[in-house]
């Protein structure tokens, strides 16, 4: 596969001239960084993701994840790569709290979607352990941050997510994962499988660090019974040393269809009794409920916007390929001039539709992933409580949207790519081709998109009694109407104010379904109502973009080197408003059409 071929004009976009990182900056935590150092940042995200991640793509597809006599191997590359991101400081170091100089995250969504884009299998062992190593700062006590924070986030220790098990996949209050308690309060023997275990076995660490929900001998049944507990697969003495082999067994790797590279394990825990973990947080209480899921959404939630990302990362590497093709490859003439010579296929429009389409939808993604990622910093860092919390409110909504809307229009994204590039994108000699196999999984991880939608509708939707979405519409709205100055752009505006008043009466719809109406109805159009939301939001951050774009590109003019990015970024705005919104209004009408064929088609017939 070819090396990633990206760039970071938009980021600095992004970065330098709609967020402002003024107010990030000037916090105590991030100090260290100023608005003057970011195009010096952004190029050596993008140059490592060329020169030093990139190169390993290749490996991880051809060479892969191997598995014999009981141990995982990954490509001797990984090795290389993966050290120099965690010791140069783009890893997980920058979530540790005793950090000088860490980056805050929205310039660490920069760093993940670049990262991704040039190797998406090598970066699942540096995220997962940041994930793990979140959880014991988040909760873990004075000595469990002594034994394991400062190897985790070195690097020099890796982590893993242990959640899903071969009988219970999504159903996670159906785990059967047991803790048994021992004669230290602190520690329990583990006993159970877990699967699909993303870098749950490989040579580049010295140790892993697995996080394993689990329930206690005798606590809840469901969600309500289940603990997390610390389980390294070679036990970590009290004094910090490396002990013995913890009877963390691995079962064997899955023959997946992408993302070969990345080792997705089956574990088994306590085939020999004697697997130990360090219970995080407190034993359950007198009513048998446990502390896990609580402590593993802090997880799941920050693994959602990154695998959001992650999908848009790859749909983005699959649309610089599908640029660089459609201005090389030369083939057919033009519709409108027959008689003329052969022309690069990018001069034909269904050609141009489909770059347009990725692009305006690419863009939308990332603004809303770093939008996203901004409010993150200022939920710990703006000056007051206020601004804080209303930052945080804006995140929970913005999350399930990130996740499923990104990896699945990611899906799409790539099938136009391959099919720029036509037969040759069917063929493994292009890259395109592994994006398709690579990005499909993103979909599915942390929670199908399904679960998101049902998080959406019946959660987003009421909490703080419906309070926090009215805030994130009504600042949708204040972002619409800014609009409503530049004349150019009254179409669009239009077009935004229509769907913005759809998406709050698909609202009211849920309501009343809830309340009396057909529940059934509630599923079935959860994820087209999710999408709805998505397309709202990010038309309206890019018609936010394309007011600043529209006024930089009349103050330099068309012969300004920079005139065809600013231009570039009105046009895309004006795509997606004009060709992807509308199908809020689509979809709204099919919904108060109240169709429910899916449900009453007899299941003998499908």
């Amino acid at each position: 596969m070819a090396d990633f071929i990206g760039d970071n004009r938009d980021h600095k976009f992004i970065c330098k001239e709609w967020l402002n990182l003024a107010p990030i900056f000037a916090s105590e935590r991030f100090n260290a960084w100023s608005v003057d150092d970011l195009d010096m940042v952004l190029d050596q995200i993008l140059k490592i993701a060329k020169e030093v991640v990139g190169p390993t793509n290749k490996d991880g597809d051809t060479i892969q994840a191997q598995f014999k006599d009981g141990k995982v191997t990954v490509p001797p590359s990984f090795h290389k790569a993966y050290w120099f991101i965690q010791e140069n400081g783009w890893g997980s170091s920058n979530e540790y709290e005793q950090t000088e100089g860490a980056l805050p995250v929205t310039l660490q969504s920069v760093v993940s979607e670049l990262f991704y884009a040039a190797n998406a299998a090598l970066i699942p062992y540096i995220g997962l352990t940041t994930g793990a190593a979140n959880l014991i700062q988040a909760f873990g006590t004075a000595k469990d941050k002594e034994m394991f924070l400062e190897k985790m986030y070195s690097g020099k220790w890796s982590g893993t997510m242990c959640l899903t098990e071969p009988g219970g996949g999504s159903d996670v209050g159906d785990q059967t994962t047991k803790a048994f308690p021992t004669d230290n309060p602190r520690i329990y023997k583990i006993k159970g499988t877990k699967c699909f275990i993303t870098a749950g076995d490989h040579d580049i660490t010295e140790n892993i660090v697995h996080m394993v929900i689990a329930r206690v001998d005798g606590a809840a049944a469901g969600t309500k019974g289940l603990s997390l507990f610390i389980v390294p697969k070679i036990w970590v003495n009290e004094d910090g040393s490396l002990g013995e082999w913890n009877d963390v067994t691995t079962v064997g790797i899955e023959h997946k269809m992408g993302l070969k590279g990345s080792a997705t394990a089956v574990l088994s825990f306590g085939e020999n009794d004697n697997c130990r973990g360090i219970l995080l947080g407190n034993p359950p209480n007198a009513e048998g409920a446990g502390e896990g899921i609580a402590q593993m959404f802090q997880l799941m939630n920050a693994a959602r916007l990154r695998t959001g990302t992650q999908a848009m990362a790859v749909a983005y590497a699959a649309y610089t390929y599908a640029v660089q093709y459609a201005k090389e490859r030369i083939q057919g003439r033009p519709f409108t001039n027959p008689k003329a010579g052969r022309v690069m296929i990018i001069k034909h429009e269904d050609i141009r539709r489909m770059l347009l389409n990725a692009k305006a939808l690419l863009e939308g993604m990332r603004a809303l992933c770093m939008k996203t990622s901004y409010l993150l910093d200022l939920s710990r860092v703006a000056p007051t409580k206020e601004e804080r919390v209303a930052a945080l409110r804006r995140v929970e909504v913005n999350t399930p949207l990130i996740k499923a809307y990104c990896s699945d229009l990611a899906w799409q994204i790539v099938a136009d790519a391959i099919q720029v590039h036509g037969g040759y994108g069917y063929s493994e000699e292009y890259p395109v081709a592994q994006c398709a196999r690579d990005v499909k999984i993103f979909s599915i991880w942390e929670g199908t998109n399904f679960i998101q939608s049902l998080d959406l509708i019946g959660r987003k939707f009421n909490l703080d009694q419906g309070r926090m979405f009215t805030e994130w519409l009504t600042e949708i709205k204040e972002g619409i109407d800014k609009g409503a100055a530049v004349p150019e752009l009254a179409k669009e505006v239009a077009i935004l104010n229509d769907a913005w008043d759809k998406v709050k009466q698909i609202r009211k719809w849920y309501a009343a379904q809830w309340q009396g109406g057909n529940r059934a109805l509630m599923p079935l159009y959860s994820t087209r109502a999710l999408h709805c939301c998505a397309q709202l939001v990010c038309g309206q951050l890019l018609l936010d973009q394309a007011l600043l774009a529209a006024k930089r590109a009349a103050e330099l003019g068309p012969d300004h080197f920079d005139y065809a990015f600013y231009k570039g970024k009105v046009e895309t705005a004006r795509f997606y408003i004009r060709n992807i919104v509308p199908n809020v209004m689509t979809t709204y009408n099919i919904m108060m059409d109240g169709d429910t064929s899916a449900i009453d088609i007899p299941e003998e017939a499908f």
